[in-house]
């Protein structure tokens, strides 16, 4: 399966998985690579940027291994012979936790963000545009994988309380009149000492709502959480409000238009999918008629668009009881 920038997330990739960079790695390229490390089977994982799918060269190999407490084994094989390793003897994931990694391919080296924190940087061995191919293999579960290209100057955000590593503002998409749209990566960090980022978060999404497009969030539940709120928002109007309760073991969906709420809509397909004290992905895909919205990498439900303009779509406001890693508007 080959991707692009252009054709964003990709929901459940089967793993082991390999897939075509559309265009080689470049510099600025930020690859994003969701999932789920498996608690019952295997004891590690590896994601690789390599040239083709043979895996005889690779320039990056990201390994976490869950034995000996946990490490994580950094390499490069050229011509299937690998050199030497680096370790870095911590191991930042929980077997049976979702997670977030983000990979940002810079002139030197691979910088390596961890559900939102840095984790280790990885200084280039052999050119890097000579990688096309990324491979995901062992005791993963995957979510989706994304590619944002960064421009030259970072797009702040609106309004933010939350404190932030350098946004990164990502080129149109290369389809006629949505040339002027973009994408933004916000990568969330607690400062030292500070356990949680502090609510609300206010962000733009550029261009608003159309088909196809996708808002993607990544964050822990709070362990003593009560609720927790994504707001779509058209000017004063909260266009998609969606409001997980801990309280009422629920998840409300509702739009709100001049300060009135509409009828809320609760049921789901399965059992309540947010967890006190566990970390959580969100995707909001759009379509011509509806919202798709899926937690970590499974379809949760679809809500039909009450408001139906939807480039005026145009702001997100998260607050309540969780800590946020990752939103891409």
């Amino acid at each position: 399966m080959a991707f692009s920038g252009s054709q964003g997330p990709y929901l459940n990739p089967a793993v082991p998985f390999s897939g075509t960079i559309q265009g080689g790695l470049q510099d600025g390229l930020q690859i994003t690579v969701s999932g789920t490390v498996l608690s019952s089977s295997g004891s590690r994982f590896a994601v690789d940027f390599q040239t083709g799918f043979s895996g005889d060269d690779i320039a990056f190999h990201f390994n976490p291994r869950f034995e000996d407490g946990g490490y994580v084994v950094c390499n490069t094989r050229q011509k299937r012979r690998w050199g030497p390793e680096e370790r870095k003897m911590h191991m930042p994931l929980q077997k049976g936790m979702p997670f977030d990694l983000c990979f940002l391919v810079q002139s030197s080296d691979f910088k390596v963000m961890v559900n939102g924190s840095l984790f280790v940087q990885y200084f280039h061995r052999v050119p890097f545009h000579r990688v096309d191919t990324i491979s995901v293999n062992g005791s993963v579960q995957l979510s989706y994988i994304s590619f944002q290209n960064a421009c030259t100057v970072p797009v702040q955000p609106a309004f933010s309380m939350v404190p932030f590593s350098q946004p990164v503002c990502f080129p149109p998409r290369p389809k006629g009149r949505r040339q002027k749209t973009q994408t933004v990566i916000h990568t969330v960090q607690s400062t030292p000492g500070q356990m949680f980022s502090p609510m609300p978060f206010v962000t733009t999404i550029p261009g608003g709502l159309y088909p196809s497009k996708s808002i993607i969030l990544s964050g822990t539940v709070l362990p003593s959480a009560q609720r927790f709120h994504i707001n779509l928002c058209s000017g004063s109007h909260i266009a998609f409000h969606l409001n997980p309760r801990f309280d009422e073991n629920a998840v409300v969906r509702n739009t709100q238009i001049n300060n009135s709420w509409g009828s809320e809509e609760r049921s789901l397909p399965r059992k309540m999918p947010f967890v006190r004290g566990q970390s959580f992905s969100v995707w909001i895909l759009c379509d011509v008629h509806c919202l798709k919205v899926a937690v970590d990498g499974q379809h949760l439900f679809e809500y039909y668009h009450r408001l139906r303009h939807l480039p005026a779509i145009n702001k997100l406001e998260v607050g309540g009881d969780i800590q946020l890693t990752h939103v891409q508007t």
